[in-house]
């Protein structure tokens, strides 16, 4: 038996943390964390002067106790010129973020998986998700959906999962789930999210949070089922972002905003609020437009051996990804491969 399924609870450690009894955590407000790095601005001082209770706000999980540093990418050089690379789990179960005492192995996954990219000029951006149920290794395990490494290991084993399949290596983690959504939405008075307007055109659909939530959990109605509902979500994530950078000079409105964000997401113990609030100054010359939404490279779904349903990553593709966000050339890489790229479109189905 594998060295995850046969402990009686593996992760204790790594799900340690240093408040409890938070709400629900609102899934993408750890990517909104990744996204503050990107709104900037003059306001930021102002945003900033909340810092003792935003701080506070923050849960702290140990998420890479335990992570063997012998099996890790290499770190880049540290320094201010310095790519960042994010992990954020969104999940629909209160347990995962809400509550971290409340684990049990075997019984929470995660239904989302994103590595938010941030360059080392500041001057670009990426969120890339996982499909959840990617057939990968997980160590220690054999290989299953991607998502069942949170099952087994909690954020250690999901840390290690991801770096060993990118060879990418993270630096900050984030676990989130869908109940803080409305609330997220509507301290901006809510996003507005471009989708078709049934007569082969477009139209900008104003959401409050209510609608947002509905909006970016379906999936059952959309033709391509999971892989549309990522592409709502991501859509979600960059109507937030633009509205955040359409307020930010309202400082009133962006506390509220952080507010939200603070409270609705549990962070490794690294990513303290000093260390946000110095990428985030770092990373004002970056628009929305500078931020590059997408999915990593898959050919379809399959069955494994034992009948699961899975998505098969493409492998060529995924690997040549994964490297040019390990070598910090995103843009040079999508330059020249962008047929190859789920990028999310403007339209939105």
């Amino acid at each position: 038996m594998n060295d995850y399924l046969s402990g009686p609870n593996p992760v204790d450690g790594g799900l340690r943390h240093a408040r409890r009894g938070r709400r629900g955590k609102g899934f993408v407000a750890g990517i909104v964390v990744g996204a503050l790095l990107l709104v900037g601005g003059g306001a930021t001082a102002a945003w900033f002067g909340y810092r003792a209770s935003l701080d506070d706000n923050l849960e702290r999980i140990d998420a890479f106790e335990g992570v063997d540093e012998s099996t890790r990418p290499s770190a880049a050089p540290a320094g201010p010129d310095t790519p960042v690379n994010i992990l954020v789990l969104g999940s629909d179960s209160r347990i995962s973020a809400g509550d971290p005492n409340a684990w049990e192995a075997g019984a929470q996954r995660t239904d989302a998986i994103m590595l938010v990219h941030l360059s080392a000029d500041r001057q670009t951006a990426a969120a890339i998700s996982i499909p959840r149920d990617s057939w990968v290794p997980i160590p220690g395990v054999g290989e299953a959906k991607i998502n069942a490494a949170f099952s087994y290991g909690g954020p250690p084993l999901m840390i290690q999962t991801v770096e060993q399949l990118t060879g990418v290596r993270i630096d900050h983690f984030a676990v989130t789930d869908f109940e803080s959504f409305t609330t997220l939405t509507d301290s901006l008075d809510g996003v507005e999210i471009t989708v078709p307007d049934g007569a082969g055109g477009s139209v900008r659909q104003a959401m409050n949070g209510e609608e947002a939530l509905a909006f970016a959990r379906e999936r059952h109605a959309l033709a391509n089922g999971d892989f549309g509902r990522v592409q709502r979500q991501q859509a979600w994530m960059r109507a937030i972002v633009a509205k955040a950078n359409n307020n930010r000079s309202d400082p009133l409105k962006m506390a509220g905003f952080l507010q939200a964000v603070t409270s609705s997401v549990a962070v490794d113990e690294s990513f303290t609020f000093d260390r946000m609030q110095e990428l985030f100054q770092s990373a004002g010359d970056i628009s929305t437009n500078d931020i590059t939404f997408m999915t990593a490279p898959y050919t379809g779904t399959g069955r494994s051996a034992d009948g699961q349903s899975i998505v098969v990553l493409d492998r060529a593709a995924f690997d040549s990804l994964m490297a040019a966000v390990a070598k910090d050339d995103l843009p040079g890489f999508l330059a020249d491969a962008p047929e190859n790229m789920d990028l999310l479109p403007a339209v939105v189905q």
